[in-house]
């Protein structure tokens, strides 16, 4: 995990909630994908651009420190969206990797994710939200396996399909045509009239 000082009181409890989200089960699929997505890496001198190592060890912390750098992220990107991401580098400075991640979210949401669906820089880093980094990664591989354009590589199955857009376009007569319509829902005002109302506030004339 990052270097930082413990959490206390309410912070603390909010930060168990947020850990006690995290889902074991969900986390090795996402590596299983992310491996066979970038192929796995057969050693040390392997070229930062090819292939990624399994994680040291299983578990939250385990994940996050295997994507803490980025470099994961940016060849997950890059085997989606090939040149993505322009340079991926290993480095041990914070700003480098803390890069390298928002390098990856930029690139995502290019590739069509919603801004909305993605986690921030320091819930990676940090290890803030680590539940948010697992969503983000599971609505990435869905895109990938709803836009069909043979770059995804693994199981279809481990991730649901996004919902695609239906449009429907009209000619001009056709548009015409709707405005002439009466929706059911509006009423119509066929064979009514004003004759015998009064107007408001004015009291009813009895015979």
């Amino acid at each position: 995990m990052a270097n930082k000082g413990p959490s206390y009181g309410l912070s603390r409890e909010v930060q168990q909630k947020i850990d006690q989200m995290y889902d074991p089960d969900l986390e090795r699929i996402l590596v299983q994908w992310i491996i066979s997505q970038c192929g796995l890496a057969p050693g040390d001198d392997t070229p930062p651009t090819s292939g990624v190592k399994e994680p040291e060890q299983e578990g939250r912390e385990g994940f996050q420190k295997w994507l803490k750098d980025g470099t994961v992220l940016c060849k997950l990107i890059n085997s989606l969206s090939p040149g993505a991401v322009k340079k991926i580098q290993k480095s041990g400075m914070a700003f480098k990797q803390m890069e390298q991640i928002s390098q990856f979210l930029q690139a995502s949401v290019f590739y069509g994710l919603n801004a909305a669906d993605m986690f921030q820089t320091v819930d990676l880093w940090e290890g803030k939200s680590m539940p948010s980094v697992q969503r983000t990664l599971m609505n990435l591989g869905g895109l990938a396996v709803t836009k069909n354009d043979g770059c995804f590589k693994g199981d279809p199955s481990w991730f649901t399909r996004k919902a695609q857009e239906n449009r429907r376009d009209f000619t001009d007569d056709q548009l015409k045509q709707g405005q002439s319509v009466i929706g059911l829902q509006m009423g119509t005002n066929k064979g009514a009239s004003q004759s015998g109302m009064t107007g408001y506030g004015m009291p009813r004339q009895i015979l």
